[in-house]
Protein backbone atom coordinates (compact mmCIF):
# COMPACT_ATOMS: atom_id res chain seq x y z
CA UNK A 1 0.00 0.00 0.00
CA UNK A 2 1.09 3.69 -1.21
CA UNK A 3 1.90 5.29 1.99
CA UNK A 4 1.68 8.64 0.47
CA UNK A 5 -1.61 10.50 -0.37
CA UNK A 6 -2.02 12.54 -3.59
CA UNK A 7 -0.46 15.67 -2.54
CA UNK A 8 2.49 14.67 -1.21
CA UNK A 9 2.61 12.48 -4.64
CA UNK A 10 2.31 15.85 -6.39
CA UNK A 11 5.26 17.01 -4.49
CA UNK A 12 7.88 14.82 -4.93
CA UNK A 13 7.14 14.67 -8.35
CA UNK A 14 7.51 18.71 -8.34
CA UNK A 15 10.87 18.27 -6.44
CA UNK A 16 11.97 15.51 -8.97
CA UNK A 17 12.68 13.59 -5.43
CA UNK A 18 9.78 10.40 -5.83
CA UNK A 19 12.77 8.22 -6.14
CA UNK A 20 13.82 8.86 -2.84
CA UNK A 21 10.87 9.17 -1.58
CA UNK A 22 9.37 5.67 -2.56
CA UNK A 23 13.02 4.74 -0.86
CA UNK A 24 12.63 6.54 2.48
CA UNK A 25 8.83 5.97 2.58
CA UNK A 26 10.02 1.97 3.49
CA UNK A 27 10.78 2.96 6.82
CA UNK A 28 7.34 3.88 7.87
CA UNK A 29 6.44 1.53 9.88
CA UNK A 30 2.44 0.81 11.59
CA UNK A 31 3.91 -1.02 14.61
CA UNK A 32 5.92 0.53 17.26
CA UNK A 33 9.62 -1.00 17.36
CA UNK A 34 11.40 -1.80 20.57
CA UNK A 35 13.57 1.19 19.88
CA UNK A 36 11.09 3.89 18.95
CA UNK A 37 9.20 3.15 22.00
CA UNK A 38 12.46 3.30 24.36
CA UNK A 39 13.07 6.52 22.48
CA UNK A 40 9.57 8.27 23.79
CA UNK A 41 9.83 6.93 27.17
CA UNK A 42 12.93 8.88 27.59
CA UNK A 43 11.32 12.56 26.68
CA UNK A 44 10.08 14.71 29.05
CA UNK A 45 7.53 16.92 25.74
CA UNK A 46 6.51 15.84 23.20
CA UNK A 47 4.03 18.53 20.46
CA UNK A 48 0.68 17.08 19.62
CA UNK A 49 -1.30 18.02 16.12
CA UNK A 50 -4.40 18.03 15.52
CA UNK A 51 -8.14 19.98 14.89
CA UNK A 52 -10.64 22.02 16.95
CA UNK A 53 -14.76 21.99 17.13
CA UNK A 54 -14.45 24.64 13.95
CA UNK A 55 -11.50 22.33 11.43
CA UNK A 56 -8.69 24.69 12.51
CA UNK A 57 -5.28 22.94 12.84
CA UNK A 58 -3.26 23.57 16.02
CA UNK A 59 0.10 22.15 17.36
CA UNK A 60 0.06 21.95 21.28
CA UNK A 61 2.96 20.85 23.53
CA UNK A 62 2.44 18.42 26.05
CA UNK A 63 4.93 17.99 28.91
CA UNK A 64 5.88 15.54 32.29
CA UNK A 65 8.45 13.67 33.61
CA UNK A 66 10.15 10.66 31.33
CA UNK A 67 7.73 7.85 30.59
CA UNK A 68 4.69 10.31 30.69
CA UNK A 69 4.75 9.30 26.70
CA UNK A 70 5.04 5.34 26.44
CA UNK A 71 4.26 2.27 24.52
CA UNK A 72 1.68 0.08 25.97
CA UNK A 73 2.17 -2.64 22.82
CA UNK A 74 3.21 -3.09 19.75
CA UNK A 75 0.74 -0.47 18.52
CA UNK A 76 -0.50 1.62 21.23
CA UNK A 77 0.91 4.76 23.38
CA UNK A 78 0.03 6.33 26.33
CA UNK A 79 0.33 9.89 27.09
CA UNK A 80 0.02 11.08 30.54
CA UNK A 81 -1.31 14.59 29.48
CA UNK A 82 -3.63 16.68 27.90
CA UNK A 83 -3.68 20.34 26.91
CA UNK A 84 -4.25 22.40 30.11
CA UNK A 85 -8.00 24.18 30.10
CA UNK A 86 -7.61 27.45 28.15
CA UNK A 87 -5.09 25.42 25.30
CA UNK A 88 -6.85 25.58 21.47
CA UNK A 89 -6.94 21.46 21.60
CA UNK A 90 -8.25 20.70 25.33
CA UNK A 91 -11.47 20.33 24.47
CA UNK A 92 -10.93 19.13 20.92
CA UNK A 93 -8.80 16.14 22.62
CA UNK A 94 -11.37 15.06 25.33
CA UNK A 95 -13.18 13.46 22.54
CA UNK A 96 -11.68 10.93 19.63
CA UNK A 97 -9.18 12.70 17.04
CA UNK A 98 -6.94 12.34 14.42
CA UNK A 99 -3.45 13.22 15.47
CA UNK A 100 -0.26 13.65 14.63
CA UNK A 101 2.73 13.64 17.03
CA UNK A 102 6.58 14.82 16.81
CA UNK A 103 8.81 14.01 19.85
CA UNK A 104 11.92 16.06 19.87
CA UNK A 105 15.08 15.25 21.47
CA UNK A 106 17.35 18.41 21.60
CA UNK A 107 20.21 17.63 23.72
CA UNK A 108 20.75 14.51 21.17
CA UNK A 109 19.32 16.31 17.64
CA UNK A 110 16.78 12.96 17.39
CA UNK A 111 13.02 13.26 16.84
CA UNK A 112 10.10 10.58 15.53
CA UNK A 113 7.05 10.92 14.62
CA UNK A 114 3.63 9.07 14.90
CA UNK A 115 0.55 9.77 12.96
CA UNK A 116 -3.03 7.57 14.15
CA UNK A 117 -6.13 8.14 16.04
CA UNK A 118 -6.05 9.12 19.99
CA UNK A 119 -8.95 8.94 22.53
CA UNK A 120 -9.03 10.23 26.26
CA UNK A 121 -8.05 8.21 28.96
CA UNK A 122 -8.22 9.54 32.25
CA UNK A 123 -6.08 13.09 32.34
CA UNK A 124 -4.22 11.77 29.13
CA UNK A 125 -4.32 10.19 26.09
CA UNK A 126 -4.36 6.44 23.62
CA UNK A 127 -2.85 6.85 20.95
CA UNK A 128 -2.99 4.22 18.10
CA UNK A 129 -0.63 4.27 15.48
CA UNK A 130 -0.86 4.11 11.88
CA UNK A 131 2.46 5.76 10.76
CA UNK A 132 5.60 5.72 12.84
CA UNK A 133 8.71 6.83 11.43
CA UNK A 134 11.86 8.69 12.78
CA UNK A 135 13.46 11.76 10.81
CA UNK A 136 17.08 12.77 10.42
CA UNK A 137 19.20 15.21 12.57
CA UNK A 138 19.14 18.26 9.94
CA UNK A 139 18.48 21.31 11.45
CA UNK A 140 17.44 20.82 14.77
CA UNK A 141 19.40 23.40 17.43
CA UNK A 142 20.89 21.70 20.40
CA UNK A 143 19.46 22.29 23.58
CA UNK A 144 20.11 20.89 27.30
CA UNK A 145 17.19 20.60 29.54
CA UNK A 146 17.58 22.61 32.43
CA UNK A 147 14.71 21.81 34.90
CA UNK A 148 11.48 20.27 35.40
CA UNK A 149 8.66 22.43 37.20
CA UNK A 150 5.44 20.26 37.28
CA UNK A 151 3.50 23.08 39.36
CA UNK A 152 4.43 25.91 37.07
CA UNK A 153 1.42 27.89 36.30
CA UNK A 154 0.80 29.11 32.90
CA UNK A 155 -1.79 31.88 32.17
CA UNK A 156 -2.97 31.87 28.63
CA UNK A 157 -3.90 35.25 26.73
CA UNK A 158 -5.90 34.96 23.64
CA UNK A 159 -4.99 37.49 21.03
CA UNK A 160 -7.81 37.50 18.09
CA UNK A 161 -6.15 38.13 15.17
CA UNK A 162 -2.93 39.08 14.69
CA UNK A 163 0.90 39.32 16.08
CA UNK A 164 1.44 42.58 18.08
CA UNK A 165 4.97 44.12 18.13
CA UNK A 166 6.46 42.15 21.06
CA UNK A 167 5.11 39.05 19.77
CA UNK A 168 6.57 39.73 16.35
CA UNK A 169 10.19 40.27 18.06
CA UNK A 170 9.58 36.27 19.68
CA UNK A 171 8.98 35.05 16.36
CA UNK A 172 11.92 36.56 14.28
CA UNK A 173 13.80 35.82 16.93
CA UNK A 174 13.16 31.93 16.89
CA UNK A 175 15.22 29.23 15.38
CA UNK A 176 12.99 26.26 15.68
CA UNK A 177 8.94 25.67 15.33
CA UNK A 178 6.16 23.23 15.23
CA UNK A 179 3.54 22.75 12.10
CA UNK A 180 0.74 21.12 12.42
CA UNK A 181 -1.27 20.13 9.10
CA UNK A 182 -3.24 17.78 7.68
CA UNK A 183 -4.54 15.99 4.19
CA UNK A 184 -8.13 16.29 3.03
CA UNK A 185 -9.85 13.67 5.54
CA UNK A 186 -8.04 15.18 8.19
CA UNK A 187 -5.23 12.78 8.97
CA UNK A 188 -3.35 15.07 11.04
CA UNK A 189 1.23 15.13 11.46
CA UNK A 190 3.26 17.28 13.15
CA UNK A 191 6.79 18.57 12.23
CA UNK A 192 9.42 20.12 13.21
CA UNK A 193 11.23 23.05 11.46
CA UNK A 194 14.92 24.72 12.41
CA UNK A 195 16.91 26.86 11.08
CA UNK A 196 19.20 29.97 11.90
CA UNK A 197 17.46 33.00 13.76
CA UNK A 198 15.44 34.90 11.15
CA UNK A 199 14.50 31.80 8.96
CA UNK A 200 10.81 32.32 10.12
CA UNK A 201 10.21 35.50 8.76
CA UNK A 202 7.61 38.33 9.41
CA UNK A 203 5.93 39.67 7.03
CA UNK A 204 3.16 41.89 8.75
CA UNK A 205 1.17 41.33 11.69
CA UNK A 206 -0.99 38.42 10.03
CA UNK A 207 2.23 37.05 7.78
CA UNK A 208 4.76 34.76 7.98
CA UNK A 209 7.10 33.05 5.67
CA UNK A 210 9.69 30.09 6.17
CA UNK A 211 11.74 28.68 3.47
CA UNK A 212 11.71 24.81 3.40
CA UNK A 213 15.16 23.28 3.73
CA UNK A 214 15.71 19.69 2.01
CA UNK A 215 14.85 16.87 4.37
CA UNK A 216 13.62 13.25 3.96
CA UNK A 217 12.15 13.86 0.96
CA UNK A 218 8.58 12.00 1.84
CA UNK A 219 7.01 16.07 1.78
CA UNK A 220 4.71 15.01 4.14
CA UNK A 221 4.07 18.33 5.57
CA UNK A 222 4.21 20.79 2.02
CA UNK A 223 1.82 17.59 0.23
CA UNK A 224 -0.74 17.91 3.38
CA UNK A 225 -0.58 22.05 2.36
CA UNK A 226 -0.96 20.95 -1.25
CA UNK A 227 -3.91 19.76 -0.55
CA UNK A 228 -5.59 21.23 2.79
CA UNK A 229 -4.04 24.90 3.38
CA UNK A 230 -5.34 24.97 6.83
CA UNK A 231 -2.34 25.05 8.95
CA UNK A 232 -1.36 25.87 12.33
CA UNK A 233 2.44 26.45 14.37
CA UNK A 234 4.10 26.03 17.78
CA UNK A 235 6.52 28.65 18.94
CA UNK A 236 8.16 27.15 22.16
CA UNK A 237 10.26 29.59 24.19
CA UNK A 238 12.85 27.88 25.64
CA UNK A 239 13.85 29.42 27.94
CA UNK A 240 10.93 30.28 30.01
CA UNK A 241 8.32 27.74 29.03
CA UNK A 242 6.01 29.89 27.54
CA UNK A 243 4.36 28.88 24.01
CA UNK A 244 3.28 30.80 20.70
CA UNK A 245 0.56 29.18 18.94
CA UNK A 246 -0.77 30.05 15.76
CA UNK A 247 -3.83 28.78 13.76
CA UNK A 248 -4.47 29.99 10.43
CA UNK A 249 -4.07 28.94 6.25
CA UNK A 250 -0.51 27.66 4.55
CA UNK A 251 0.02 28.44 0.98
CA UNK A 252 3.02 26.82 -1.10
CA UNK A 253 5.58 29.22 -3.02
CA UNK A 254 7.14 28.65 -5.59
CA UNK A 255 8.55 31.56 -6.89
CA UNK A 256 12.83 31.53 -6.39
CA UNK A 257 13.01 34.83 -5.45
CA UNK A 258 11.18 33.98 -2.50
CA UNK A 259 12.94 31.72 -0.80
CA UNK A 260 16.82 32.16 0.32
CA UNK A 261 19.73 29.73 0.10
CA UNK A 262 19.12 25.95 0.88
CA UNK A 263 15.72 26.10 0.40
CA UNK A 264 13.41 24.41 -2.68
CA UNK A 265 10.48 26.25 -1.97
CA UNK A 266 8.76 28.91 0.83
CA UNK A 267 5.31 28.62 2.75
CA UNK A 268 3.56 31.64 3.21
CA UNK A 269 1.11 31.48 6.39
CA UNK A 270 -1.44 33.52 7.07
CA UNK A 271 -2.74 34.83 11.16
CA UNK A 272 -6.10 33.78 11.64
CA UNK A 273 -5.66 33.65 16.00
CA UNK A 274 -2.97 33.77 18.06
CA UNK A 275 -2.88 32.11 21.83
CA UNK A 276 0.12 32.60 23.87
CA UNK A 277 1.33 31.34 27.17
CA UNK A 278 3.44 32.76 29.20
CA UNK A 279 5.78 30.43 31.23
CA UNK A 280 5.62 26.72 31.47
CA UNK A 281 7.36 23.47 33.01
CA UNK A 282 10.33 22.88 31.02
CA UNK A 283 13.42 25.38 30.66
CA UNK A 284 16.31 24.39 28.64
CA UNK A 285 19.55 25.65 28.29
CA UNK A 286 21.62 27.67 25.44
CA UNK A 287 21.25 26.97 22.17
CA UNK A 288 23.99 25.62 19.59
CA UNK A 289 22.44 26.39 16.48
CA UNK A 290 22.47 23.44 13.83
CA UNK A 291 25.88 22.84 11.32
CA UNK A 292 23.35 21.67 8.34
CA UNK A 293 21.45 25.20 8.44
CA UNK A 294 21.70 27.08 5.61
Amino acid sequence: MDPFHPGEVAVQRRMGQSHIADRVGRTIRSDIPAVAADFLSEQPMVVIAAADSAGRLWASELVGPPGFVHALDGATIAVGARPALGDPLSDALALPAHIGMIALQPQQRRRMRVNGRSTPAGDGLRIVAEQVYSNCPKYITRRRLESYAPDAVSPVQRHRAELDARLQSTVAAADTFFVASADVNGNADASHRGGNPGFLQVLSSTRLRWPDYRGNSMFMTLGNIEVNPRCGILVPDWTTGATLQLTGTAELVWTPGAFGAGAQCSVDFTVDEVVERRGGALRWGPAELSPANP
